[in-house]
């Protein structure tokens, strides 16, 4: 439970273990006069009221007579309807969303770990999956199978897509109602005690995506019990979450609590706050700060590190500024103006916000100054949009070339692999390896997946399932009516299906020299010196009529890149005293070139690393 000040220890939710043998059942309810617990204590269910206390929580404690408290079957039932609900603070739904909730003991597990002391920011080089198609078995136990190899890779971080249960079997994770719980079809809480200690064993951190701008549409039960909502404000999904209206401080202990606990119960290395920009807080002292210190202290008091990375939009400095400077303290946010850039780039699409990109001196910027768009008017948003990140480091910034929003987000759910040649993605992917930022690779980017990776879901709300299948084809409308191709159907099966991994990269193909360039690559990061200069970093446009990208990292020793960003040969003219290093126009990386002595142009879409003459060679 949250500790950190006298008011929120008053305001703790869920099951709390007490000495001999006993439970504290705690539930926020300030809409109801009564409320009685209804526990599975002897196979059957048994209802015994609730005291009502401070703030509209109730609580009862049960002795469990030498029973284990793991796997305990309740639920709350209320005076006035006689309706059960499950816990909202629930830590274990076995049989789904809108059952009883059971207790889960997280002292059971035997931890291995205890070398592990967390991630570092700046050695960060993370890997998003998503545990539903990551394997055939689409379990948690199925993915940490597949961990060595993600080490074998080189990523230092895996960023679990949301793992909060939801209904049915199949969705992204986003639309999540029971924040402190683990998905049941993915193995529920103790398969991810089981993933962590195994990554840890490997040397991988874990950072679990986390959703706290809203609950999802079915099964969320907040509501009946409490003011979680406020609307003063609105959403995407409806009105927001209360964490400013009166009300709202047992709600902000809910989720800061949630927050909490994946850190100290189930070891997580960071979390990633899916779409900040929706979390409104007008308070003195905003929900993500208060948040941020939390899980810092939490962490401390387990003698470990945790990151914490804020996805926005927003271009907005202000969530990594320090808070005595006006911030919220975060350590990271991601960047989009390096993958829009690229993509725009690389693609030719103008349409969406790619209307904005498309230029080789915003790919540039995006280099040198993180935000494109840092005060910029912006066409798409028909304002000036962002503000300059000024000397913050860089490693505090996430940048991608393809992340589950960018593919799921297209009607078809395209990789870049589909969209691109060969060498064009060799060269996305340089860029991304070679960048001052903190890079994230969408799983199966590595080795050129090309299943796609649409959005699906498994409500099971029949109502809720056709208007999920009638938004997306409004949504869609447009697309639908220039191809024949017909939008993938979220509730089906096969949707999920057609979106699992193939894990192929046999030795010859381009999914094999494509993944040779990224664990290149990623080893270098961590282990060579011109690349782990991470704020040492200047990129031009080599003249004004170019398309070639010139970037130079480190100072001594030094590496220049040439980046060909256009589909036909151009001249390059190296300085003296540079040697070429890497070109993904080689052997290794499935090219034509036996020897880096034959780069005399840059060829369409080719990436060539030099070293100055203090530079060493690239580590294997």
């Amino acid at each position: 439970m949250t500790d950190y000040s006298p008011l929120h220890s008053a305001l703790r939710h869920g099951v709390e273990p007490l000495d001999g043998g006993r439970l504290c059942f705690r539930l926020w309810a300030p809409k109801h006069e009564q409320i009685s617990l209804v526990v599975q204590l002897n196979g059957e269910p048994e209802a015994a009221p609730m005291a009502r206390g401070e703030f509209g929580f109730f609580e009862r404690v049960v002795d469990l007579e030498g029973r284990p408290a793991d796997g305990l079957r309740y639920a709350f039932r209320t005076s006035d309807s006689g309706v059960e609900f499950p816990d909202p603070a629930s830590a274990w739904q076995p049989d789904g969303v809108h059952q009883p909730s059971a207790v889960f003991d997280a002292g059971c597990f035997t931890w291995t770990d205890a070398a592990w002391k967390g991630l570092a920011r700046d050695e960060l080089a993370i890997y998003e999956l998503h545990i539903g198609t990551f394997t055939d078995e689409g379990t948690l136990d199925a993915a940490a199978s597949r961990l060595p190899e993600l080490a074998d890779l080189g990523v230092t971080a895996v960023e679990l897509m949301p793992l909060a249960q939801f209904p049915g079997a199949r969705n992204w994770g986003y639309d999540g109602v029971h924040p402190y719980a683990v998905q049941n079809s993915y193995g529920g809480p103790r398969a991810l005690q089981r993933f962590v200690d195994a990554a840890h064993q490997l040397g991988l951190g874990v950072i679990l995506d986390v959703v706290y701008n809203h609950f999802g549409p079915e099964g969320a039960y907040f509501a009946s019990f409490g003011h979680y909502f406020t609307r003063h404000y609105s959403t995407p999904w409806g009105d927001a979450i209360n964490y400013d209206d009166r009300d709202c401080d047992p709600v902000r202990s809910l989720v800061v609590g949630a927050a909490c606990r994946w850190i100290r119960d189930f070891h997580i290395d960071g979390l990633r706050l899916d779409a900040v920009q929706t979390i409104y807080d007008l308070s003195a002292r905003h929900i993500l700060a208060e948040l941020t210190d939390a899980v810092r202290a939490t962490a401390r008091r387990c003698d470990r590190q945790v990151v914490v990375i804020a996805e926005t939009d927003q271009n907005d400095p202000r969530l990594t500024n320090s808070q005595d400077h006006g911030g919220h303290g975060l350590d990271g946010v991601w960047a989009d103006d390096f993958h829009h850039s690229l993509h725009a780039l690389l693609t030719g699409e103008r349409n969406g916000y790619y209307e904005d990109f498309g230029t080789p001196d915003q790919l540039a910027k995006a280099y040198n100054s993180v935000f494109v768009y840092d005060g910029e008017y912006s066409r798409h948003k028909r304002r000036r949009h962002g503000a300059p990140v000024g000397a913050t480091p860089r490693e505090q910034f996430v940048v991608c070339i393809q992340n589950h929003d960018q593919i799921g987000n297209r009607p078809l759910g395209e990789r870049l692999t589909t969209l691109i040649s060969p060498e064009a993605q060799k060269l996305a992917a340089a860029l991304l390896l070679i960048s001052p930022c903190s890079p994230l690779i969408f799983m199966g980017e590595e080795y050129g997946e090309r299943r796609p990776f649409p959005f699906f879901c498994s409500f099971l709300d029949t109502n809720l399932v056709e208007a999920v299948r009638a938004g997306r084809a409004r949504e869609f409308a447009e697309f639908q009516h220039a191809t024949s191709r017909e939008l993938p159907d979220p509730h089906c099966e096969t949707t999920l299906k057609g979106a699992r991994l193939t894990w192929q990269w046999p030795e010859g193909s381009f999914s094999y020299s494509l993944r040779t360039l990224y664990r290149t690559l990623l080893r270098a990061r961590r282990h060579w010196g011109p690349l782990r200069d991470r704020n040492c970093t200047h990129a031009t446009i080599a003249t004004d009529d170019s398309k070639t990208l010139v970037v130079r990292r480190g100072q001594s020793p030094a590496a220049v890149a040439y980046a060909n960003l256009s589909d036909r040969v151009g001249p390059i003219s190296v300085p003296g005293g540079l040697r070429p290093l890497l070109s993904t126009y080689e052997e290794r990386f499935g090219g034509p070139r036996k020897s880096l002595d034959e780069a005399r142009d840059l060829q369409p879409y080719e990436f060539l690393l030099l070293g100055d003459a203090e530079c060493p060679t690239l580590p294997n």
